[in-house]
């Protein structure tokens, strides 16, 4: 790439920032500040030119309530972008927000984004290159399960092995680490958007009523749970009832959830077991001292590190603040870029 010395001019009063860009949520860390953003990746668009009317938490809020000529879509689907315009426009407002405070009329900032572990180079070479339409001076790409171990605090540089599962919005990631590499991996695309469809289809199958995926969301982190509550819940659920096309409302309980989410569960509970079968034996003799460590949103559903442990027979515990583990490894990246830049992923010319 030439030499700009505008770029490099403005570069030099911009900021360094890590971004998680999920497919549920997008989060920021500004370097020296921390994490300043964390709002949902979701964008309302004027359906015929396709410009963005709104971003983050306020696209969110228009999901289900939109007229004919708005839509609200999520540009990230499954951990990779779906929507490369619409991905850049966030990723340009996310810019934007972050520099509102400083002096820099056109921010050119240094930005460090995870990445699915699975993704291909085509998907790699997507969302470098939508950060660098977005603004960004540089871009660097990490592996999410890297990302988390370190966020969560892992001893990843060391030579006895941990493990991290890694539960997002629209991807799993399952890793095995040891002295700062990736010994064997998995990256699965079912996570917390296939859990809210499985709720959304349990309802509709058992009581007829149609619900959205907002309302879905909100029964799985209300009474979702992978494992027996000490006291089981209830909660009341209004929609469409699809037999008389009129509102309704009907009260379901933690017991139902835990079989809606079931199938999703237990995919999840599979692939960690696949990625320990290829783990070799001293690693195992590792994480039965370390345990499994959970991050991403999905760590947060009840019940799930217990229902791990006892199908693992392995300590699992959840992270502090699993949410934001990615993106709290991405600075980290930053605070040190010099000694981390080894865990960066490079882009296949």
């Amino acid at each position: 790439m030439a030499f700009n010395p505008i770029n490099w001019l403005l570069g030099l009063f911009s900021l360094d920032i890590g971004i998680d860009l999920g497919t549920a949520n997008t989060l920021v860390y500004v370097r020296g500040k921390g994490i300043v953003i964390n709002e949902p990746s979701w964008v309302a668009i004027d359906k015929r030119s396709r410009a963005p009317l709104a971003i983050g938490l306020e696209a969110k809020e228009m999901a289900g309530r939109t007229s004919g000529s708005l839509m609200v879509v999520r540009p990230i689907r499954d951990g990779v972008i779906s929507e490369f315009e619409i991905t850049e426009a966030m990723l340009e407002y996310f810019i934007g927000k972050v520099h509102e405070q400083t002096i820099v009329p056109l921010p050119r900032p240094r930005v460090v984004i995870g990445i699915p572990s699975g993704v291909t180079q085509v998907e790699k070479r997507a969302v470098y290159d939508a950060s660098m339409s977005a603004g960004a001076r540089d871009t660097y790409l990490i592996e999410e399960p890297i990302a988390a171990a370190l966020g969560a605090g892992l001893p990843v540089n060391e030579v006895r092995g941990t493990m991290v599962v890694d539960i997002g919005g629209g991807t799993t990631e399952v890793a095995v680490i040891s002295m700062g590499r990736v010994v064997v991996s998995r990256s699965l695309r079912v996570a917390g958007d296939e859990m809210d469809q499985d709720i959304v289809q349990y309802i509709r199958n058992k009581y007829n009523l149609l619900v959205g995926e907002r309302i879905a969301e909100h029964i799985k982190w209300n009474i979702g749970s992978a494992f027996q509550l000490p006291v089981e819940k209830t909660t009341e659920v209004r929609g469409r009832n699809l037999v008389t096309g009129l509102p309704e409302s009907v009260i379901v309980s933690s017991v139902e959830m835990r079989e809606a989410l079931t199938g999703s569960i237990q995919v999840i509970v599979d692939t960690v077991k696949d990625t320990l079968d290829e783990a070799p034996p001293e690693i195992i003799a590792d994480l039965m001292e370390m345990g499994i460590c959970l991050a991403g949103g999905g760590a947060l559903l009840q019940g799930l590190a217990e229902r791990l442990a006892e199908e693992l027979n392995l300590r699992v515990w959840v992270a502090e603040d699993p949410l934001t583990c990615v993106v709290r490894g991405t600075g980290i990246i930053l605070d040190d870029f010099q000694n981390s830049s080894r865990f960066l992923v490079g882009l296949e010319r």
